[in-house]
This record gives C-alpha cells, structure tokens and sequence, in this order.
C-alpha cells in the first residue's frame, strides 16, 4: 500500500533552500539609542551575560532586525541572534482605597553575542 505511504510523502518535500535571516538595519522609529532604551538588570539577566546573552529593554514596535541594528550602531558588536519577550501588564493591590491598580506592559530583548564578544556598560 504505497499510497498511504508517508515516508515517501516527506521524501518530496525536502529542499535544499538556504534559510534567510533578517539584516541588521537601522531603526525605523528613532534612533539607535531609542530602540534600546536601557540594560535589563535583574538576576537572571546578569548571570546570562557570562554566556554571552545580553537582556536590554525595547519599544514594544521594535524588531528584531531593528534591535540587532541598534545594537551594531550602539556597541559595535554584531548579535548571533535576537528572542524578544512580551511581558503582559500585572494588576496590583493598591494601598488606596482607589483599589486595583494596573502596571504597564514591558517587551525586553534577548543578544546572543559570538564567541568572545561582550558589551561593557560602564
């Protein structure tokens, strides 16, 4: 039974295109300095740079082309990759009696720099 066969399905189709990634480009909105807006110091960001995997806080229009531009133009250092991670508004106990209160919705940024690349903040 040939025709149910799914290997023979797979087997069509493969190709051999190359994978394309975004170019750094400068952004858009603003300048360089705009895109990224400050470091992201937390604990689990500065146990990261001794991997060197950078955390910075970005617009929440910023792109991933537009962050590894900014990042060119600012440190002079070229990303290997870029994640962006949306972090969603929490609601907070106010200690008013207004309530329940909202904070604002943040998107931060993660750099994958080479091997032996790093960013010096100082």
């Amino acid at each position: 039974m040939a025709f149910f066969d799914k290997k023979a399905a797979k087997k069509e189709k493969k190709t051999d295109a190359p994978k394309r990634h975004a170019r750094a480009k400068t952004p858009v909105h603003g300048s360089a300095h705009d895109t990224i807006r400050a470091p992201w110091f937390s604990e689990k960001a500065l146990i990261a740079t001794e991997k060197g995997i950078y955390t910075f806080a970005v617009p929440m229009r910023a792109t991933k082309a537009e962050v590894a531009g900014a990042i060119k133009d600012v440190f002079g250092v070229s990303p290997r990759q870029i994640r962006i991670v949306n972090l969603p508004g929490k609601k907070k106990n106010l200690r008013t009696k207004r309530g329940v209160g909202t904070r604002a919705a943040r998107r931060k940024a993660y750099v994958y720099l080479n091997q032996g690349d790093t960013i010096q903040f100082a």
